[in-house]
């Protein structure tokens, strides 16, 4: 099912059961001393509310950072494992075409093996760390005759430390989620916030059913993008290994 729909199915239901809530309680409930009770809800409403929201609005951010953070981290990671081959290309040319293989390789093991189980937010065990490692060992042992290929064999090192840093970048932002105690006062700070209105009276049912259906909505909306952008390779962000894709292009 799409993101979306699944989206607007639990924002549409959490508004429709909110709005029945509501109207129960206003037409079966007591009225006496309702309307006296705005003050004093609307108080507590304001600093729960208002504690809910800056959390949340905390939450949201770092979870969008997360995601900018991963996907500059895996164009990082193809962007050097490029450099890293373009350099060894100085070198011999045994080296260099040792270097440009296992560049492939590499990038090919991340599209087809690492990249589905990351998607996932699955544990996985891949050839990935060997074949960077094997390619520190084929730069590290590559001849250089003269200073224009020991300054290219620097360079290519220094891109492959690169890949090594933007891959445990890739791999950490994989493996990061909301953790349940956050996850425990995101929805307890949403329960209240949105039964506080139900305290509140008026002389208009329906506009307070109206109100506390939008505030259900809007709230649920919100713990929906926080669950969806969890995980920056899977969900609502669903990042894709286009910049290895392009890096094999490149390779030839």
């Amino acid at each position: 099912m799409s993101v979306y729909l699944t989206g607007l199915l639990w924002v549409g239901g959490a508004a429709i059961i909110a709005a029945i809530l509501a109207y129960l309680i206003r037409k079966y409930g007591p009225d006496e001393g309702r309307s006296a009770n705005n003050e004093a809800a609307g108080q507590v409403f304001t600093i729960v509310g208002g504690l809910h929201a800056v959390l949340v609005a905390f939450v949201l951010i770092a979870l969008f950072d997360a995601v900018t953070q991963a996907s500059d981290a895996s164009y990082r990671e193809a962007d050097g494992l490029v450099a890293a081959t373009w350099a060894s290309d100085a070198l011999s040319e045994e080296s260099g075409r040792e270097v440009r293989e296992l560049s492939r390789d590499y990038a090919t093991t991340v599209i087809r093996d690492e990249w589905p189980a990351m998607r996932l937010g699955k544990d996985f065990e891949s050839t990935g760390w060997s074949q960077l490692d094997r390619l520190r060992q084929v730069v590290a042992q590559a001849p250089a005759t003269d200073e224009w290929q020991v300054d290219r064999k620097a360079e290519a090192a220094n891109q492959l430390w690169q890949v090594y840093e933007a891959r445990q970048a890739r791999l950490d932002a994989a493996g990061g989620e909301v953790s349940a105690v956050v996850w425990f006062v995101l929805v307890a700070g949403s329960v209240l916030a949105i039964c506080l209105p139900l305290l509140f009276g008026g002389p208009l049912m329906r506009t307070h059913v109206l109100i506390v259906a939008t505030l259900a909505a809007t709230i649920t909306l919100l713990m929906y993008a926080t669950y969806q952008l969890q995980n920056p390779f899977g969900g609502g962000a669903d990042l894709t290994p286009d910049a290895f894709k392009a890096a094999i292009e490149r390779f030839g």
